[in-house]
């Protein structure tokens, strides 16, 4: 046996502990979604019953709508503020950038919701400033609305899409903006036809994490709302708390559209990054 041969047994030793675990906590949990879905409320049997439910019960429908328009708004919002913070953030800040995006990134959840009343709620510090001093926005600003919520979910993907954004500045070269320049470019020519199509698959890469990382989101919507909102993840939970009602059949069948919502996003961002680096 070779030395070559030895080591590689010994690396695929080391990774026995890492495919244990994402059988028992990934796979295994996800086959069984899949099966509990096609299942009748009760288990045993096979049906499409829950599906149909779905898609054509108007409380289920706008969830997944409401969802989806959370998710899509939120991402690109995240993307467009993080390309800016990204790009403005020179080296000598960069470490200290990053440390400070590290801690505002895991503020999510309930503690985030809990903010954003002391901030924005009923009797929250900026909503009273608004009403004392004549400003509208903020004296009439609904926090427990959709619109809210979306407000807080933008809040908690611009730290995580300027994190994924950093790196990817790194590739633009000093080199092009000069080019552009002896050509006889300006700034809009440079960021238009030269960096920001470089950084394409990137961005596109970073609204894919994004869209999944706000379409499962929980703990902030049901802190804010409670169940006074339709989103996918609520619909999901309600199906399994509850001493009386619980339906796991069917909140796997939720369970399996959202995970389908994941994997065609990024199915559609995989397909303009080919686009983006074939053009």
């Amino acid at each position: 046996m070779t030395k070559t041969k030895k080591n590689s047994k010994v690396y695929l030793l080391a990774l026995v502990p890492f495919f244990v675990i994402t059988f028992l906590f990934e796979i295994l949990p996800l086959i069984n979604i899949v099966i509990k879905s096609f299942m009748p409320t009760g288990g045993g049997g096979f049906t499409v019953e829950h599906f149909v439910k779905i898609f054509s019960t108007r409380l289920y429908q706008q969830s997944i709508w409401n969802s989806i328009w959370i998710s899509v708004v939120s991402a690109l919002a995240g993307i467009v503020i993080a390309f800016l913070a990204a790009n403005a953030a020179s080296p000598k800040i960069r470490n200290i950038f990053t440390s400070v995006l590290n801690i505002t990134s895991n503020f999510a959840g309930v503690p985030l919701a809990f903010a954003f009343m002391i901030l924005l709620g009923n009797v929250g510090i900026l909503t009273l400033i608004g009403k004392n001093y004549g400003i509208s926005f903020l004296a009439d600003f609904d926090l427990y609305t959709i619109n809210g919520l979306l407000l807080t979910y933008i809040y908690f993907q611009i730290p995580m899409a300027t994190l994924l954004m950093l790196p990817i500045f790194g590739g633009l070269k000093k080199e092009w903006r000069e080019a552009v320049g002896l050509l006889g470019g300006n700034g809009f020519h440079y960021w238009f036809k030269v960096a920001i199509p470089s950084l394409l698959p990137s961005i596109l890469g970073t609204f894919s994490v994004l869209f999944a990382n706000s379409l499962a989101a929980y703990g902030t919507a049901y802190a804010l709302l409670s169940n006074n909102i339709a989103l996918l993840p609520i619909r999901i939970s309600q199906q399994y708390v509850g001493e009386v009602v619980q339906n796991q059949e069917f909140g796997c069948a939720l369970a399996l559209v959202m995970m389908i919502l994941m994997v065609i996003s990024i199915l559609i961002t995989n397909k303009f990054q080919k686009r983006g680096a074939n053009a």
